[in-house]
């Protein structure tokens, strides 16, 4: 029942919210919210499992796929919209479904939640398969759509995890991977768009953060494999390219050129002193690791 769950009990401090004024509330909030680090923290032994899980998925060609509703699945979306330009994935490479489809993105659709049937079918659309990790995501640990996608995906063979912010969640029971963080009550009673969203986004940005460097797609603490889709990430690229090799903005500026807007490609060449198609065959060989061409 929900009154037992952490994230619908009501939170002692903000009792009188109503009453309260303006900065002294924003005072209460962001001492809560400090909390939210220290609480995913704690489950950094789960979600170092989870990465690991999906980067032996992705070396198989395998996808990282999110899941939920409402919140939770927004969250999930932003997530995989974002790994594209940040590191050149394919779509199709990492997957947001959110229940009731794209458009509950932006308005909620009544009872796509509550269904067991649409998270099965949602897996059979993008024909879910067991080189795949699915990620269920609800702050309850207990969305019906979120459930059954994470039994379907067992049955099928697919890894599972899921990120939820009770502990003994009906998720949790269900994945192989639990990620449970307790942030406690939110200032406004049951509104999981706070506390447990801002942790199931910092737990989202490890998982896909973390994999990524896990298949090589940075080098160092750069993100080498940038799409140049604007001209500021044009000129990101460059300075990429600057501090990875050390060389002039000239340099880099013709050299990415030359990679066909590649960066990591221009780096290889640079560091090795090798054509476009030996740079490109390096990488290949070295599995997308700029250091293991070197």
């Amino acid at each position: 029942m929900l009154e037992h769950l952490t994230t619908e009990s009501r939170n002692e401090k903000t009792m009188s919210l109503d009453e309260m004024g303006t900065l002294e509330f924003l005072e209460v909030m962001n001492e809560e919210d400090i909390k939210v680090a220290h609480c995913v923290k704690k489950e950094l032994p789960q979600i170092s499992k989870a990465v690991e899980m999906i980067v032996e998925a992705m070396n198989k060609n395998g996808r990282l796929i999110y899941m939920g509703a409402g919140t939770s699945g927004r969250i999930g979306l932003l997530d995989a919209v974002e790994c594209p330009p940040t590191f050149n994935t394919d779509p199709s490479e990492v997957v947001g479904l959110i229940a009731g489809g794209e458009k509950a993105f932006i308005k909620a659709v009544e009872g796509a939640e509550d269904s067991f049937e649409l998270g099965p079918e949602d897996l059979k659309k993008i024909e879910l398969t067991n080189r795949d990790v699915v990620v269920g995501i609800a702050a309850s640990g207990r969305t019906p759509y979120v459930i059954a996608g994470l039994e379907y995906a067992n049955q099928v063979g697919a890894g599972t995890v899921s990120i939820s912010c009770n502990k003994g969640s009906e998720i949790g029971k269900i994945a192989k991977v639990a990620i449970e963080v307790v942030n406690g009550p939110e200032v406004l009673t049951g509104s999981t768009r706070l506390k447990a969203g801002t942790s199931q986004k910092l737990v989202c940005n490890m998982l896909s953060t973390a994999s990524m460097v896990g298949v090589g797609k940075v080098y160092g603490n750069l993100m080498v494999d940038l799409q140049l889709t604007n001209e500021k990430l044009v000129e990101r690229a460059k300075r990429i390219i600057m501090d990875a090799t050390d060389c002039s903005y000239e340099i880099a500026d013709e050299f990415l050129e030359k990679a066909h807007a590649q960066p990591k490609i221009a780096i290889v060449m640079i560091l090795t002193n090798v054509s476009y198609e030996e740079a490109s065959n390096r990488l290949v060989k070295a599995q997308g690791f700029i250091r293991k061409t070197i």
